[in-house]
């Protein structure tokens, strides 16, 4: 199969031209076209009403598909189409992208767009969904930018085609560029604009219409500084005060960030403000990466908690031991949580990009607003004057309509009766020509009426604005009442936060809590704090609180160790820096701020914590007293490497009722039976035994009997024995009736193993005691909620019955 020549042969008359041309001129001359394109039709927004040619066209289009704010919504895919089909010769991913960021609140201070649908997250980290899903229509400032459109306020140019025509400004009835911002990168030249707020700049520019020499400093009293959709706080105001003299300067924002008790355990950072630009989710990362490679320490969790109805926050969990305050301070140095803003006022005057202040921002702005108010004016003189003179042309007939109408029905067509119309009343053509095309259902008393009010109106509206145009004065005025009128609608209070400097630097703050004094208190209600100091505190006779009932106290230091004893005799370790710390200055031991023990330790159904250990193992050791009459002294011999150890055998069906540390070694060991039995020996009596054994006897019960409680008092202080009665037919801790507080020295020492002595009477209907309690002055006891019960005064008789009590008795103590 033969081939088919490709070759073209030339006409006849062809000639052949050959342009010699310099490759680097020619590179030149494509460079500053492109360059030109990119600067112009792209890249830079216009300096008097702030947008880019993309963001114009769209607004515009939006203006003209009718989809106003009380409108409904659109697809965003047909608004794209309109927009590239007629206005915009580029692809739709850029102008979805511009359509997409003017509908962002978090991007604008004052959004163009009114978005339904997915447009996207802060910083990006969750993109906005596909135009086919999403739907909008203008925002109110859009329908401010569009305002008096349409009568003759712009310059409008032919679109790419030339088949249609676009705004080359819109009016902008509000200081977009400066409430806005702006950024855009061009051909060797780029803009980064922060959003400012709307009532600080209107009133900055209304100052200048008034004073038009006024300086930077006077403005500077309106617009202290950038206003950012996001808020936070902007650290240093020299960078702001440079970028408003030359138009460059940078400034440093912050995100918001409070410490707050995250957890019963931990306080955290909590985040609701980020710089501008800067999402959650990029912080994360950050912050992931540099724990990971061991650059931030104290970090235990982050969590995104943000939400629709509550807004950006994120919680940063500091780890025990560890001051937040000082943490929060990596964290501004170390992740995006304070960024730097780099301001460029770069922006297109009369088609040239310059480098503006912020008193040639406002100027050029202003100017364009001037030129707006005036072609308006203008234009509405003129329709009023067009209108005025057929209405005057229209009374001028009613006056003779017998004579017009004649006239008319007389003449052979309507040439004829538009001419002869024009000679007689000395009208005009325009005015014949209405007056033709009026129907004779206008020509009545009633309407002529109208026409005189109409003619009156429309002259004294002729007269004002030809005040205006006439007199500079009145043109500015007007311009600065319709800015103040934006201002007051629209205008919302500052979001972000100016500061001269980022305060007392907390560098100085060790990273790590210091290891001081402290002391660990239990409540009656299961409640764990620590307080700072190591000294006990105050037992104060003001009002009690809830949860003041402390069954133990130990000395510790912030980064030590303490521990807790169980009723099924284990002893725990507990890290001291995980508990949460009462506030300084507190006078009376309320544990209402502590965190229930269940937060620290893991407990069998029907166990319960009974009193804290230091440890030490240079202590007598422990005491314990369990339900079956056994004691012990444990040996202080805790392992540094384990968490969890038994510290008595129990026997089948027992358990652990009471738990003391010894301090001394001198204290007496206190036995009560729920048959109302006291014994009291010295703790010497007990020679002390390693953590597996089992104890030995420590009271004589009678038949059914059990014990209720086990302390260890020293008898040098000042103590009392507490002992409450149930009902008959009751459990133990249920519906009690009497109780009864005794001197502890009206109980004189026993033997170990002995029976003891009686310690309260019983009355008709009680059946035994619910709980007892000795220990040093005052005792204070508390309902299961935590309340306080108020306990009758002392009986001196050890055998003698007990005082009535207005609620049930959960738990007693003494002082911390």
């Amino acid at each position: 199969m033969a081939r088919r020549s490709t070759k073209t042969t030339p006409p006849d008359d062809f000639e052949e031209r050959i342009l010699d041309i310099d490759v680097v001129d020619e590179m030149q001359g494509s460079y500053l076209e492109y360059a030109y394109s990119v600067i112009y039709s792209r890249a830079l927004p216009d300096a008097r009403d702030g947008l880019k040619p993309v963001q114009r066209r769209i607004i515009y289009q939006m203006n003209e598909m009718g989809l106003r704010p009380e409108r409904g919504y659109v697809k965003c895919a047909r608004v794209v189409g309109e927009v590239m089909g007629k206005l915009h010769p580029h692809g739709d991913a850029s102008i979805y992208d511009a359509l997409v960021r003017m509908a962002q609140d978090f991007s604008m201070r004052m959004p163009m767009v009114d978005g339904h649908g997915n447009f996207g997250s802060l910083g990006n980290d969750d993109p906005p969904a596909a135009m086919r899903y999403t739907e909008s229509r203008m925002d109110p400032a859009a329908v401010l930018m569009t305002e008096s459109i349409d009568e003759d306020t712009v310059d409008f140019a032919p679109n790419y085609d030339g088949q249609e025509r676009e705004p080359v400004a819109l009016p902008a009835a509000f200081p977009n560029l400066l409430v806005n911002g702006a950024s855009g990168i061009a051909v060797g030249m780029a803009t980064n604009m922060p959003p400012h707020n709307l009532g600080e700049v209107i009133a900055a520019a209304r100052h200048l219409i008034k004073h038009p020499n006024a300086d930077l400093e006077t403005l500077m009293r309106f617009v202290p500084g950038p206003d950012l959709p996001t808020g936070g706080r902007v650290v240093g105001l020299s960078g702001i005060r440079d970028a408003y003299e030359t138009g460059r300067g940078t400034f440093k924002i912050r995100s918001t960030a409070t410490i707050e008790n995250v957890t019963a355990r931990r306080k955290g950072i909590v985040v609701t403000e980020l710089p501008f630009t800067v999402g959650p989710e990029k912080v994360i990362a950050k912050i992931k990466d540099l724990v990971g490679a061991k650059k931030l320490q104290g970090i235990a969790d982050v969590k995104d908690l943000t939400d629709r109805q509550h807004g950006l926050r994120l919680v940063i969990e500091v780890k025990n031991g560890f001051n937040p305050e000082a943490v929060l301070e990596q964290l501004y140095k170390l992740t995006p949580m304070e960024d730097s803003f780099g301001i460029n006022n770069v922006a297109l005057v009369d088609g040239q990009p310059l480098t503006l202040g912020l008193k040639e921002l406002l100027e050029v702005y202003v100017d364009h607003r001037f030129d707006v108010v005036r072609r308006r004016s203008e234009f509405r003189r003129t329709k009023r004057r067009d209108r005025l003179h057929l209405v005057e042309g229209l009374l001028v007939a009613l006056v003779d309509i017998d004579e017009v109408i004649q006239l008319i029905r007389s003449s052979e067509n309507s040439a004829e009766a538009k001419q002869r119309l024009m000679e007689r009343f000395s009208l005009s053509e325009t005015q014949t020509q209405y007056i033709l095309d009026t129907p004779l259902r206008r020509l009545t008393k009633f309407d002529r009426l109208e026409l005189e009010a109409e003619r009156d109106k429309l002259t004294a509206e002729i007269a004002e604005l030809t005040r205006i145009l006439e007199s500079d004065t009145e043109l500015r005025k007007l311009v600065s009442t319709e800015l103040a009128a934006v201002a007051k609608k629209y205008g919302t209070p500052r979001r972000t936060v100016l500061e001269e400097s980022a305060g007392a630097p907390v560098s100085a703050m060790p990273l790590e809590v210091s290891d001081d004094p402290c002391r660990v208190l239990l409540s009656a209600t299961g409640l764990l704090a620590r307080t700072a100091g190591g000294e006990p505190l105050a037992v104060g006779d003001g009002k009690r609180a809830k949860h003041d009932v402390i069954v133990s106290a130990v000395p510790a230091t912030t980064r030590g160790d303490v521990g807790v004893v169980t009723s099924a005799g284990r002893l725990l370790r507990l890290s001291v820096v995980d508990l949460p710390a009462l506030p300084e200055g507190s006078s009376a031991p309320n544990l209402a701020g502590g965190a229930a023990v269940s937060e620290f330790v893991s407990l069998a159904e029907d166990e319960r914590v009974l009193c804290l250990s230091t440890l030490d193992e240079s202590s007598p050791g422990l005491a314990l007293g369990t339900e079956q009459g056994i004691v012990k002294r444990v040996v202080p011999d805790f392992p540094a490497n384990k968490d969890e150890f038994e510290v008595i055998g129990l026997k089948d069906g027992d358990r652990v009722v009471g738990a003391a540390e010894l301090r001394t070694g001198e204290e007496d060991l206190v036995f009560i039976t729920d048959d109302a039995q006291l014994l009291r020996y010295p703790a010497g009596q007990v020679r002390p035994q390693g953590r597996p054994a089992g104890g030995m006897a420590g009271i004589k019960l009678s038949a059914g009997a059990k014990v209720v409680s086990f302390t260890a008092v020293d008898p040098a202080v000042d103590a009392l024995v507490l002992t409450v009665a149930r009902a008959e037919g009751t459990l133990a801790g249920a519906a009690q009736t009497t109780a009864k507080l005794t001197p502890f020295d009206q109980y004189p020492r026993k033997g170990r193993a002995t029976g003891g002595v009686r310690c309260q009477r019983f009355l008709r209907g009680e059946n035994g005691l619910a709980l007892a309690w000795a220990g040093p002055a005052p005792a204070r006891a508390c309902a299961a909620d935590g309340s306080p019960v108020e306990l009758p005064e002392p009986d001196p008789r050890r055998d003698g019955s007990g005082t009535p009590v207005k609620k049930p008795v959960a738990a007693v103590a003494g002082p911390a």
